[in-house]
């Protein structure tokens, strides 16, 4: 079982709730990313921004300065210890594309939908680059009793 740890990214990087929408804007466009932990003194999760939170902000007629004006504040966070498909499952079921990763209540990294597609990189890397007979045999591990097909004689 893969966790959490295995592909975040930690120490990311972080705002406080005084920093202004053009620091986020520079942020983001610098160190191309799409998601902006909030924390506060003690590196408590406070918020998250997106890149499409500071788009509706910046398209506002009534501009926000603070990042505590347009930050989300209902936030779903993991820890390092969860399973990444259950993780994967989460972030699909609810249309989010990242998860901050929290240890004690403190932001320690961040998963993002761009780590799930490095990691599909790499396994399509890893099974392309296999011997076509020991991809036959990998796959003969799963054995046929594990698929189980009615057909409408077991009726």
């Amino acid at each position: 079982m893969m966790t959490i740890e295995e592909i975040m990214t930690f120490d990311p990087i972080t705002l406080d709730m005084n920093a202004t929408i053009d620091q986020v804007a520079e942020i983001m466009a610098t160190h191309r990313i799409r998601h902006i932990p909030v924390v506060d003194k003690s590196n408590k999760l406070i918020g998250l921004l997106t890149q499409r939170d500071l788009l509706a902000a910046s398209s506002s007629a009534n501009r926000p300065v603070a990042v505590a004006d347009f930050m989300r504040k209902k936030v779903t966070s993991v820890d390092e210890n969860t399973e990444l498909r259950s993780a994967a499952i989460e972030m699909q079921k609810a249309k989010i594309g990242c998860l901050p990763v929290l240890r004690d209540e403190k932001l320690i990294g961040i998963i993002t939908d761009s780590d799930y597609v490095g990691l599909a990189i790499n396994l399509l890397e890893q099974f392309e680059s296999m011997d076509p007979q020991e991809l036959d045999e990998d796959l003969d591990d799963f054995g046929d009793e594990s698929i189980y097909v009615e057909d409408d004689n077991d009726i």
